[in-house]
């Protein structure tokens, strides 16, 4: 026991060690770009084409065979960079291959980081019933089914700009679901309005969707820029709600007897939570560091709170007053949502690597017209998820204009509403809200959701004369 300490000491040596001879990602951009083997029509391309679609299909159909959708992506990025790195060690440059791995890896920790301490902040403000104490108001107010119907929307769309559009999705969905219990009408239309105003909102801001937070750390895009789409997104989110507004049922539900219970500190984690967001956009503003660099210094604020909490904690306190566990927040984080975009990212940056990607940009936005391609993809996202459409559009590296990458971002964050199963919170309200709310009912309402699509890219290109 008595050498434990030096133990300890020595692993932090190695781990220097490490990081200080860690190659550089300009230096492995060089080695890289010195012998690249174009792979499209041999086995190893054919080979990563038909693992990748295995994968996706895998992923897809996790509700048909159960397996967590995680599952099939890692396996599918392993076998493809395998064989690719295979083949490279065979033709002598081993490293080249290594380095576009290490590359593709990067991209992944920037959004891991990012991801993983919105999630345990949403975690922590769950624990300390922060969530809890705005369903039971909104049902102790005596609000009627349309105005919870607009309630609920307004504020996925509002709340979607800084939280992940599924939290969102189905925090206002059990919201729906507790107040609509006699009425299954107002769940099945509330929860349609959910998924386009969590979409919506998500869309207008890079810290409420994956894939605007890509465009957002590849400094396509600054932060100020995406707040060009509100109008757009606002457009996209009321035309379908004004038209499902006439079908919502005018009663009032019973009020709730419950009482709100905020534990001890959650009014605090709430300001840090804000604090986090400012520090993680200003220090990109004017420091230009990566989005993740800010939200660490929030994952130490909060860290450091925990901390305090545990120490000033008395004995034999009401569990009100209990401090919450900070390391069974990230635990408790969607661990196969992040491990599915660490398999869906290392696929799409090898089938990129392959050359497949750069076929397709050249098809896409150098043979058809670039408004057409865009619209295009985004429509492609009611069936795939929009963040591993984006991250395939930045691998190709297309050569646009900035009021294209906005339309694009656009059109990839609000055409997943089309179909439930085309966005994040769709698919946990399928899960959440199983008798009431389904594939078929919100396709019922697809015409105008779809209308709404196309009347924000309109809106899109009237703030943008001539640039179209």
């Amino acid at each position: 026991m008595k050498n434990t300490p030096n133990l300890i000491n020595f692993r932090y040596v190695y781990l220097l060690i490490f990081v200080l001879f860690l190659p550089s990602v300009s230096c492995a951009e060089e080695v890289i770009n010195t012998a690249h083997f174009d792979l499209k029509h041999q086995f190893v391309g054919y080979l990563a084409l038909a693992v990748t679609l295995i994968a996706y299909i895998g992923a897809m159909t996790e509700d048909v065979h159960l397996m967590k959708k995680s599952k099939p992506m890692i396996l599918g990025s392993v076998l493809t960079w395998f064989a690719i790195c295979i083949y490279y060690a065979l033709q002598g440059h081993a490293k080249i291959a290594s380095l576009a791995f290490e590359s593709n890896l990067l991209a992944y920790i920037e959004l891991l980081l990012f991801i993983l301490v919105s999630m345990t902040y949403l975690n922590t403000l769950n624990e300390r019933g922060i969530f809890d104490g705005l369903r039971i108001y909104l049902l102790n107010k005596q609000f009627s089914y349309r105005q919870l119907f607009w309630i609920t929307g307004v504020l996925a769309f509002m709340l979607s700009t800084i939280i992940n559009g599924l939290t969102v999705g189905l925090l206002m969905g059990s919201i729906a679901l507790a107040v609509g219990k006699r009425e299954p009408k107002f769940v099945a239309l509330a929860c349609v309005n959910i998924v386009v105003g969590a979409n919506a909102g998500g869309t207008m801001s890079p810290l409420g969707g994956i894939s605007t937070l890509f465009v957002w750390q590849k400094n396509i895009l600054h932060f100020t820029e995406f707040f060009s789409l509100t109008i757009p997104c606002l457009i996209n989110f009321l035309v379908p709600a004004c038209i499902m507004h006439f079908s919502v049922p005018k009663q009032t539900p019973a009020v709730s007897q419950s009482v709100i219970a905020l534990k001890r500190g959650s009014k605090r984690i709430v300001f840090l939570f804000g604090l986090t967001l400012a520090i993680t956009v200003s220090s990109n503003i004017l420091l230009e560091l990566p989005p993740a660099a800010g939200m660490m210094a929030g994952l130490a604020l909060l860290q450091m709170f925990n901390f305090y909490l545990t120490s000033t904690e008395k004995v034999g306190c009401k569990d009100t007053q209990k401090s919450f566990d900070i390391f069974k927040s990230i635990a408790d984080v969607d661990w196969d949502t992040l491990l599915f975009f660490y398999g869906a990212m290392m696929i799409i940056g090898a089938v990129g690597f392959v050359g497949y990607l750069d076929a397709l940009a050249n098809f896409l936005f150098g043979e058809t017209n670039v408004t057409l391609a865009n619209i295009m993809i985004g429509l492609s996202s009611a069936f795939v998820d929009n963040g591993t459409l984006m991250f395939a559009v930045l691998s190709m590296h297309p050569d646009i204009a900035k009021v294209q990458w906005l339309l694009l971002t656009l059109t990839l964050g609000v055409g997943g509403s089309l179909l439930a199963i085309g966005s994040a919170p769709g698919v946990g309200l399928l899960g959440l809200v199983k008798e009431n709310y389904s594939f078929a009912y919100h396709l019922k309402y697809m015409p105008a959701i779809l209308l709404g699509f196309f009347l924000s890219i309109g809106a899109l290109v009237l703030l943008n004369p001539g640039s179209f």
